[in-house]
């Protein structure tokens, strides 16, 4: 399912949308609605060797592993979500190092949900107090021989990218 699907209406003027491409238009008022992935801003903590993953408290995917992070806010730069989102979910304070790419997944579990961007930057821990807090049960540090199977990952794309933790500590 698209992001636009079902839209009928211009969240504007009310008057009916009409269909131009990939795209929703409002003839009445000009408003047009693009289906645009929802970008997120994601960390890959490592220590000592060992990945921090956290345990998702809600929907999609509650109960599995994830790397913290989230989606970022309108006028908010990437970098600055990445910090926000570690302390709000962790408790821990970040310094975002070398960014490590870009991955296209969806925000649910049956691949029905919206579209999302997923930029990911290795961060390193400068301080706070390690805690579950906000949309997170528990956190945990995971040794290379200890991560989970990639079927207990919450997201498609984790497992590419905590692929990419496996590969350099190999």
């Amino acid at each position: 399912m698209g992001l636009l699907d079902g839209w009928t209406y211009c969240p504007r003027c009310r008057s009916e949308l009409t269909r131009v491409d990939d795209t929703l238009a409002c003839h009445s008022c000009g408003f047009v609605a693009y289906p645009n992935p929802a970008p997120t801003a994601c960390a890959v903590c490592v220590d000592e060797g060992r990945l921090l993953l956290v345990r998702r408290a809600g929907d999609p995917f509650r109960g599995s592993w994830d790397l913290p992070g989230g989606f970022i806010g309108e006028e908010e730069h990437p970098l600055d979500c990445v910090v926000r989102e570690l302390r709000e979910e962790t408790g821990l304070e970040v310094e975002p190092q070398e960014f490590l790419g870009v991955w296209i997944d969806r925000y649910s579990e049956d691949e029905s949900g919206p579209g999302t961007l997923n930029l990911y930057w290795r961060a390193r821990v400068v301080g706070g107090e390690a805690a579950a807090a906000d949309d997170v049960s528990e956190l945990r540090w995971f040794p290379l021989d200890e991560l989970p199977a990639p079927e207990e990952l919450a997201f498609r794309n984790l497992a590419d990218v905590v692929g990419l933790f496996r590969q350099e500590h190999a």
